[in-house]
This record gives structure tokens, sequence and C-alpha cells, in this order.
């Protein structure tokens, strides 16, 4: 039986800026949280006016890279459980709507950058993450990572726990990965990263943090392994809208320019696509608000 669509919600840190929050390195999307949590509050509140079924915590920057290992040390656990929080509380005040609330697991130590992922360290840090976020989320969401490795280490840190498992890869996304067999920034392909989901019983594989056009493929090379394995796991899609000559710049560098032929019916074309191929979860990353979000919901999830 096929799922039902369900609507993720889009970035972060533009809607932060847009609604007046500080954004600046190191501490990127973490600051709101510091100065403005109100801000973090009403972007949620935003995303699930827009249609968005599930919101997923401003927990993105709260790692050492962003914030430095001092105040990951001495500030970590309680921003962690702000993230969670603010999330919570405005998934619970929506009583028209059943809104779940998504753990953001991060990339610990840079998005973009496999060859620095550090399988031991990575517990301690994850553990912080986990044990703070889990008593507001639903659903933990391993997100923008790109080595079937980092996902692993999402694997084992939530194991304890019952709560159901997302695990989301960037992909390679230069103009030569369109024509390539669809790959995460590691280099792995994405069969492998859908064999591992498989075999660990993943609830959803998503693809985020990348250009539109490389997805396409993602989602078929997924469905294909999940229909040979028998897997029932889900399949999802959230891109990003750099332009194509930012787009391979490390993730949360600085404000990127975006593609203004996302706005409106380029991205829902896409989704579109996306949805034809398998997806059955679909939102939206960096660039991505909450007018493209309300059409995604608006033109998906209608009648027909």
């Amino acid at each position: 039986m096929a799922k039902p669509l369900k609507i993720l919600d889009g970035g972060m840190s533009r809607e932060l800026t847009r609604l007046g929050a500080r954004l600046v390195q190191p501490e990127w999307s973490a600051l709101a949280l510091m100065e403005s949590p109100e801000i973090v509050r009403q972007v949620h509140e935003e995303f699930i006016d827009a249609g968005a079924d599930a919101i997923t915590t401003n927990s993105y920057a709260l790692v050492p890279f962003h914030i430095g290992e001092d105040r990951f040390e001495n500030e970590g656990a309680s921003l962690i459980a702000l993230s969670g929080k603010l999330a919570r509380e405005v998934a619970d005040a929506r009583s028209d709507r059943d809104i779940r609330v998504c753990g953001c697991l991060p990339p610990i130590f840079g998005s973009y950058e496999p060859e620095k992922f550090d399988a031991a360290k990575a517990p301690d840090y994850l553990s912080v993450l986990v044990d703070n976020l889990a008593p507001n989320v639903d659903v933990w969401l391993g997100e923008t990572l790109s080595l079937i490795a980092e996902a692993e280490a999402i694997r084992t840190a939530t194991a304890a726990s019952a709560k159901p498992l997302w695990i989301s890869f960037t992909l390679m996304d230069e103009p030569n990965a369109l024509s390539s067999t669809p790959q995460l920034r590691s280099g792995e392909t994405v069969a492998d990263a859908a064999g591992w989901a498989a075999q660990h019983g993943i609830e959803a594989l998503l693809f985020n943090c990348s250009r539109p056009e490389v997805m396409q493929a993602a989602v078929t090379e997924a469905a294909a392994v999940f229909s040979r394995t028998g897997a029932t796991t889900e399949i999802g899609v959230y891109a990003n809208a750099f332009q194509e000559e930012t787009a391979g710049e490390k993730a949360n560098e600085g404000l990127s320019s975006m593609r203004a032929e996302l706005d409106g019916e380029g991205y829902l074309r896409f989704a579109r696509a996306w949805v034809a191929a398998g997806a059955t979860i679909v939102g939206g990353c960096c660039g991505i608000g909450a007018d493209q979000i309300r059409r995604l919901a608006d033109e998906l999830k209608s009648p027909g």
C-alpha cells in the first residue's frame, strides 16, 4: 500500500534572517538560539502554517565545528535541549494537525567534508545531541551526511531509542554528476547507501542539500534497491536552491546566491518528478522557504 505523502519544512537559515535574526560565522543558525529564540519559534510556526507535516529542530549548528569545543562542553546541552523544546511546543500547539518533530543530527565535523569524519570522536558528540533532544522529538533525522560511516555512527547513537530513524545524504551535484551514477559526496554510490538502509531497517532514506537536478536519479536508484530487497524504507527529498557556482562550496560558509527560477513553479516541477519516481517525503533545504513549502503542500497533497 502506498504511503501518504508527507511534507517537510524548508531551510531554517534564510527564514531566520528574513525575520530579523542575526546570522554570522562560526555560530551560524545556532546564534538565533542564543540571541533570538522567539524567531526560531516563529520559523517553525510559519512552516507549519505553510502545510509542513514535520518540522526539524534548529540543532544543525550545535556542534563544536560551529560553536567551538568550549561552548559545546559548557552550553551545548542546554542549547540542544532548547532547540527541541521550541519545536515541540510549536508542534503541540497545533491541535488541528499531528505535527512530527524531527531531531536534527548533523554532520559533526563539517558539511560536505567526508574526509574529516572521525569515527572515534563522533559518538561522544552525538550522545550529547541525542540525550538532550530525546525528550522532545518524534523522529531522529541524520541530515546532510556525506558518507555511510556518518550514518552508521548516528544509527549506533540512536539504537537504544524507540524512535524511528531517518537518514538523509547529500549528493555529488557538480554539472558532470548529472550524467553519472548518483553518488554521495564521499564517492559511495546511492545504491550502496540504500542497501545499508535496507539492511538496518531505516524508516526513511532521504537526499538533501544538493541541487534538485540530481535528486530524481537518486530516488530511482534507491527505489530499485528497496524493490529488489523487499525493504519498506520510505524515500524523501529536500533539495537546496544554491546557484551552480556555489553548489560545491562547503555548506554554511555564508549566504550563497540562490536560484530565482526555483521560486514557485520551478521547485514544484522538480518535486512532482521526485514523487513520480517514488518519493513519499518532500520538503526543502537551504533557500527553500515557507512560500515554496506552501506550494508543495497545496499542489502535491490536493486530491488527484
